[in-house]
């Protein structure tokens, strides 16, 4: 039997160094403080108001993570996209309601906090609230050897949003005949990159030397989630829209029939959008059918949004002189079919 005392620290915990970073982080998280948020008794728990000018309040909540994604952020020390990434995932879920972020908290587990890693996930994290307009409000570090080994980690996010309840996007208003309006993405965003994975261990890719028009593929594999919330915010204050589709995991196959409503089919033509080159080398290095790529990937299109025809060339300016890259891409038609989406060539 060991006779000598033991403390935490040697099982693998530094609390001294944990301390250290969140009281950097407090330090951070001011710079995306809303007026709503309250600081609360110690720094148990975090507590935001409910803004006033709400009269009917409907809380909308979402978590989310950047799944495989992370494998590439930790092979190649890259971490400050992921920050965005897990704020992008949450939010961009969030807006679909015509809900506004509120407050966001991440949860982050590793082995062996590594200031430096941490700092440059939560730079991340920071920026993707600022970007959306939500409070960083808290957050927890879980220092866990033995369930984590090495420099491995993992992080998720957890955001809270705002609607009044007359003004929730939930798909009820869709008809015959709206019109659909697609958002260009940043790349695959934070889905598809266990095929990814494969794609690349399987042709043994190096994806630093490996280009698209003269920059590294790594360079769109890292490329953070393209954040919605503020410009998609700006339209409906003046726009009303049917529905909004955010293509995360299942693509166009699986998102879209989420809102539509029974007896209706969203008819896409494949031909108003152009696909970014890395979703071309991803089909061709893969041999991945077109079904599988509308099952898996974005494709480029980030989000989708339903609205009356007489609105649509009104909202395609609007959000155009936002900044976002946008196009009308299809039509939603009444439909006895069981299938719900269709992408003509």
């Amino acid at each position: 039997m060991n006779k000598d005392p033991l403390n935490y620290k040697d099982s693998g915990v530094d609390i001294h160094k944990s301390n250290i970073f969140v009281k950097q982080l407090k330090k951070i998280a001011k710079k995306t403080s809303r007026p709503e948020v309250i600081e609360g008794p110690g720094g148990f728990a975090a507590l935001c108001a409910i803004p006033q000018k709400y009269r009917e309040p409907i809380l909308v909540s979402s978590t989310d993570g950047v799944g495989t994604k992370m494998k590439l952020a930790m092979k190649f020390k890259f971490y400050e996209t992921i920050g965005i990434d897990v704020v992008a995932m949450c939010v961009n879920d969030i807006i679909v309601s015509g809900a506004e972020p509120l407050f966001f908290l991440d949860y982050y587990a590793t082995s062996h906090v590594k200031i430096k890693t941490i700092s440059s996930i939560i730079d991340g994290i920071t920026k993707g609230c600022l970007k959306s307009g939500c409070s960083l409000i808290g957050g927890e570090t879980a220092e866990m050897p033995g369930i984590y080994n090495d420099e491995d980690y993992d992080i998720a996010g957890f955001c809270v949003g705002i609607v009044e309840k007359e003004k929730i996007i939930n798909g009820k208003k869709i008809t015959d005949g709206d019109v659909l309006i697609a958002l260009s993405s940043s790349g695959p965003h934070a889905n598809g990159y266990s095929l990814i994975h494969k794609i690349i261990n399987d042709n043994n890719i190096d994806i630093q030397k490996t280009y698209i028009k003269e920059k590294p593929i790594i360079d769109d594999l890292l490329r953070p989630t393209r954040i919605y919330v503020k410009n998609i915010l700006t339209l409906i204050e003046e726009i009303e829209v049917s529905a909004i589709v955010h293509l995360t995991g299942g693509g166009f196959w699986d998102n879209i029939p989420r809102v539509l409503p029974n007896h209706t089919q969203a008819i896409l033509n494949e031909s108003t959008w152009k696909w970014p080159e890395i979703f071309k080398w991803i089909q061709q290095s893969g041999n991945i059918s077109r079904f599988d790529m509308y099952h898996t990937f974005n494709c480029g299109v980030g989000m989708i949004i339903a609205l009356h025809p007489s609105l649509a060339d009104k909202a395609l300016q609007k959000i155009t002189d936002c900044g976002e890259i946008a196009w009308k891409i299809g039509v939603i038609k009444a439909s006895s079919s069981n299938t719900r989406v269709v992408i003509n060539p």
